[in-house]
């Protein structure tokens, strides 16, 4: 008797346990959808390990110090002849950056070479903004190497990941930079447009000797303007001492790193359609989960208050780092240390400065002036 009552029991929960498991699914689904990368980048520490620590070379640099002293500084020689600058970037619409990056260092570089595409890498079709506004960089034209990759618009039938279009445009910077005139001994900038050295750090690396032939650059890294500096994590730009084992890269390629050797101002556009656009058009464009983060005033409004446009968490190593930048980044109000063209031009550039976080509707790419 004390059997039957038992299976009869075991019957009645049955259908508890299964309405649970009906429940428990979709919520499950919903929540790995919506939530799926925070949830990951949160645990990341148990589960991801950091690269190998970089070995940070110091940087000295005042003003009106010699250059034989600041070579002296590093344990450098002085050159009799300062090596010859190449600066060579991909660029896509970063145009006010661009601006400031050449008329930082037009003084310091020999060639500045420039590939874009009638694509973006995830094969969205644009316009070939440099080309069209060529007469703003005429400043530049004695110096200038410009090039046109044809890229690939993406479809159903075609579809290509967005990093093997972006492989392909920095295998093509390769032999732009031999029609550049590039040679062995000449120095090689690797940064992408809104990653700017500093004058005295390229101007440095040229009148030196005994540089190491791969270095990686250290920048003050900010967020959608020079109001938000996040710290300086930022590494990927480089600088080569050019040879036949050279490959145009954006990852890493030494152990070497030059401490405080400029800016990385990482979606630091003028109009919200910019921001718009370089949502879709980068290689992590699959960050655009739903297509409420494309509203323009979503999109304001995190400007100005320093959050993340796509709503993750900081990928970090540590749940001490992760927590440490979790949240808004704090405002700053210095604007020192800053490329002087922009200090100078501060009235053209109010955007970028603090207390210039709201953006105009002025698009800088016709085509996307509808909003989604």
């Amino acid at each position: 008797m004390a059997a039957k009552s038992v299976r009869v029991n075991s019957r009645r929960i049955r259908p508890r346990y299964l309405f649970m498991l009906l429940m428990l699914v979709p919520v499950s689904v919903f929540t790995i959808f919506n939530y799926g990368q925070k949830i990951s980048y949160f645990f990341r520490p148990l589960w991801d390990s950091p690269p190998p620590p970089f070995i940070r070379l110091p940087h000295y640099y005042a003003e009106n110090v010699s250059m034989e002293h600041l070579c002296r500084l590093h344990g450098w020689s002085l050159r009799s002849t300062p090596r010859r600058v190449f600066d060579a970037i991909i660029f896509s619409n970063e145009l006010d950056l661009l601006e400031i990056r050449w008329r930082e260092l037009y003084p310091y570089v020999w060639k500045f070479v420039i590939l874009e595409s009638y694509t973006t890498f995830t094969g969205i079709h644009k316009p070939l903004l440099f080309q069209i506004n060529r007469d703003r960089f005429a400043f530049a034209e004695n110096k200038t190497v410009h090039d046109v990759f044809s890229g690939q618009v993406d479809s159903r039938e075609s579809y290509r990941n967005p990093f093997d279009l972006e492989s392909q445009q920095r295998v093509a910077m390769n032999g732009l930079l031999q029609r550049a005139g590039i040679s062995v001994g000449d120095l090689l900038i690797m940064t992408d447009t809104d990653e700017i050295p500093s004058p005295h750090t390229v101007k440095l690396l040229q009148w030196c000797d005994e540089v190491p032939p791969i270095v990686h650059l250290e920048m003050r890294n900010y967020m959608y303007s020079f109001e938000f500096p996040v710290d300086f994590s930022s590494w990927r730009a480089s600088v080569h001492i050019y040879g036949p084992q050279n490959h145009y890269r954006h990852s890493r390629q030494t152990d070497l790193i030059f401490s405080d050797a400029g800016w990385h101002c990482s979606f630091c556009f003028r109009s919200i359609q910019d921001f718009a656009f370089k949502m879709t058009a980068y290689s992590h464009a699959d960050r655009v989960r739903r297509q409420e983060f494309m509203n323009y005033s979503r999109i304001q409004k995190l400007i100005c208050q320093g959050d993340d446009l796509f709503d993750m968490l900081p990928e970090e190593y540590t749940f001490q780092e992760l927590i440490k930048k979790m949240g808004s980044i704090p405002r700053s109000s210095s604007a020192i240390h800053l490329p002087a063209y922009l200090i100078e031009n501060a009235d053209k550039f109010r955007f970028l400065l603090p207390g210039g976080c709201v953006r105009t509707s002025v698009d800088s790419i016709p085509e996307l002036n509808k909003q989604p």
